[in-house]
């Protein structure tokens, strides 16, 4: 959720024929720490209250001056194609910073290494009001920036791109993206990239298969971005879901369309799912989160803690 960019610059136009490589590429622990939540509350309380937290601080990234806050944040019954429930984030924008509402929700800083996974549905379309803004909608984890171009900083993510940006056209497109770090001012970054054009609204399974040597990016199984070990993360992260608009000027985004008339757009997750130490294909997160379905269990927590302070700031 940052200012995605070029250290290097992996554009896969074909990579929707690579998919998920076998089970057998992981030397994991038998019994591997498990988070998963199906998000089935009846309120954003309920899901305040079982370890998610709605970012309320300002800055970046996102429109100047804007807000972040939990007033975004709902749950609702699942609609078609999902069970059991829904988050949904909802983030609105006039084109200015005071008229602006980001939309941000975080799990415990404990993550690093194995399997993240989602299954969210992306709109290319504001729910109200006039189309185009360079919205951006996610799924990441991310550690804090101790200090500019902090070394042990750790990032990797998701970036559904409905209407373009960061200097690219305007058509839609998958961007993933894992940093080593990056400095604010002068903006500076050092990560690896990789863009994939392409409609993703609706549902989609999103799959990070994360260890010291390399980060592999899924979207339905099909191999969206590849990433190496000198940008591969290196401490805890949180685990994130947010929602925001592009600024003008952000390596070369237009920013907001001109128009004050207010819009929003909306992006609903069904399911999200951490198995540590682990690397799981897509297929074989989709069978764990049935199984837990079956059995009866809506949320899970068996990930220790790592002594870390909680963090939704970035």
């Amino acid at each position: 959720m940052r200012y995605s960019s070029f250290a290097v610059l992996l554009l896969l136009a074909g990579c929707g024929q690579a998919t998920d490589p076998g089970s057998n590429q992981t030397a994991a622990p038998e019994q591997a720490g498990l988070m998963f939540d199906d998000f089935n509350y009846a309120d954003a309380d309920a899901l305040f209250a079982n370890g998610w937290t709605a970012r309320t601080e300002t800055g970046h990234p996102g429109i100047a001056a804007a807000t972040w806050s939990a007033e975004g944040i709902s749950t609702h019954e699942a609609p078609d194609g999902a069970q059991f429930g829904i988050a949904r984030m909802s983030s609105i924008t006039d084109g200015s910073g005071t008229g602006t509402r980001h939309t941000q929700i975080c799990h415990a800083r404990k993550y690093l290494y194995g399997t993240y996974a989602a299954r969210v549905f992306f709109r290319n379309e504001p729910t109200y009001g006039p189309d185009g803004d360079e919205v951006i909608q996610t799924f990441y984890a991310i550690s804090p920036l101790a200090a500019p171009l902090d070394p042990d900083y750790s990032e990797v993510d998701f970036e559904y791109l409905p209407n373009g940006g960061w200097g690219e056209n305007s058509d839609s497109a998958m961007w993933t993206t894992t940093w080593e770090t990056f400095q604010l001012e002068p903006w500076t970054k050092v990560n690896e990239y990789s863009r994939v054009p392409g409609d993703y609204a609706g549902w989609h399974t999103l799959v990070m298969n994360v260890t010291a040597e390399s980060v592999r990016y899924y979207v339905n199984g099909n191999v969206v971005g590849e990433h190496s070990a000198a940008v591969a993360p290196e401490v805890p992260m949180s685990m994130n879901f947010n929602l925001w608009f592009m600024p003008k000027g952000a390596d070369g985004s237009i920013g907001p369309i001109d128009s004050t008339e207010p819009r929003q757009y909306q992006q609903d997750i069904d399911w999200v799912l951490h198995v540590e130490d682990k690397l799981l294909t897509t297929t074989e997160a989709e069978a764990k989160v049935a199984a837990l379905r079956a059995g009866g269990q809506r949320a899970v927590d068996q990930v220790a803690d790592k002594g870390l302070a909680a963090y939704c700031g970035l």
